[in-house]
């Protein structure tokens, strides 16, 4: 509010200090002249994959966590307390790390951030530029931007100089590729258009035109979507009656199912498929005898389960030790990094 109250301030003491012309003000919308930057539209696509693959790395680290809560919760009950207690710090620390992650890459210091200054900076910078050279050359006394924070209650079209600035744009980097002749010849062109526009009568016949074309688009495009859906429905209709004629035909016309066979020759089949299943399966008098030797008591059963338990636990702590180690190496390894990172910043 109070940025606004500044600017009505300005505007009324530059009418009061000229009076021989009115105030002119222009806006910008910088949000649509990026848009229109080519350069810009890719780099913020590279810029949107990498935020993607962020995304998808916490979404695995959360699934990992998922994970470990899932079986501490279900294998609890056979874990020592130190084991569990083991397991809930790997977990605390891992969520942690996943907090610190997201902070790194989404928070208000992030990479995504940063990179986007990074990305935007320079575009900004030319097109300020150009802004600044629009308001010399066409004399204007203000030029706000109506995507940032000020609050515009009203803005006339005609007011809009963003396609002038995006031609100017594109115009000054077509300019790096161009020979002398070609400049003056563009110089020229500009000139010429640049008076022509400046001429209120040729600007509301462009309005016209421009409402006219758009009404002209608009009723192609609901011609277009029309005869699409006539089309899908005519082949919709087309694909019923198909269908309906089907079924008529499947009606009166039983067709006999071919792997369907005589009930005595099915019966016969099954009789000797079962007859050889028998034979395979009944075990021989010696195999009997050798099998009785190898059938382990209820007491070796038990202290096998017992053995396989312990063997899994032992398998599983050696597993938790390993990862918490390499845990600490990482963490180990990054500190030493952005220790180095530092030294070398500080050094430079």
């Amino acid at each position: 509010m109070k940025k606004l109250l500044f600017i009505l301030a300005l505007i009324t003491f530059s009418s009061q200090a000229q009076t021989a012309r009115g105030v002119k003000i222009g806006y910008i919308d910088m949000e649509y002249i990026l848009e229109k930057v080519p350069d810009y539209a890719e780099a913020n696509n590279q810029l949107e994959q990498k935020a993607q693959k962020w995304k998808q790395e916490i979404e695995v680290k959360k699934t990992e966590i998922t994970k470990l809560k899932d079986a501490l919760k279900t294998e609890r009950v056979l874990l020592t307390k130190e084991l569990i207690e083991e397991r809930e710090d790997e977990i605390s620390y891992l969520e942690k790390e996943l907090l610190d992650y997201q902070e790194k890459r989404f928070g208000p210091k992030g990479d995504l951030i940063i990179q986007k200054s990074v990305l935007i900076k320079p575009i900004q910078d030319q097109i300020f530029t150009i802004v600044q050279d629009v308001a010399e050359q066409r004399k204007y006394d203000f030029i706000f931007d109506k995507s940032s924070d000020l609050t515009m209650l009203f803005a006339a079209q005609k007011y809009d100089i963003s396609d002038f600035v995006v031609k100017k744009l594109s115009s000054s980097q077509k300019r790096e590729e161009m020979s002398k002749k070609q400049l003056k010849a563009l110089e020229a062109k500009e000139a010429l258009e640049e008076g022509v526009e400046e001429n209120p009568a040729f600007t509301e016949r462009q309005r016209i035109l421009d409402e006219k074309k758009a009404a002209r688009e608009k009723l192609i495009e609901e011609r277009k979507l029309a005869n699409e859906q006539k089309k899908a429905d005519a082949i919709a209709k087309r694909k019923k009656l198909l269908e309906e004629r089907d079924a008529k035909k499947n009606g009166t016309v039983i067709e006999k199912n071919p792997k369907e066979e005589p009930q005595d020759n099915q019966n016969s089949k099954e009789e000797k498929e079962k007859e050889i299943t028998e034979e395979n399966e009944t075990p021989k008098e010696g195999e009997i005898k050798e099998e009785a030797k190898k059938k382990p008591t209820p007491a070796e059963i038990k202290q096998k389960a017992i053995d396989d338990r312990n063997k899994k636990l032992a398998e599983r702590k050696k597993a938790i030790e390993d990862k918490k180690k390499k845990i600490a190496e990482d963490k180990e390894a990054a500190k030493k990094a952005k220790e180095q990172k530092t030294e070398t910043e500080n050094k430079n």
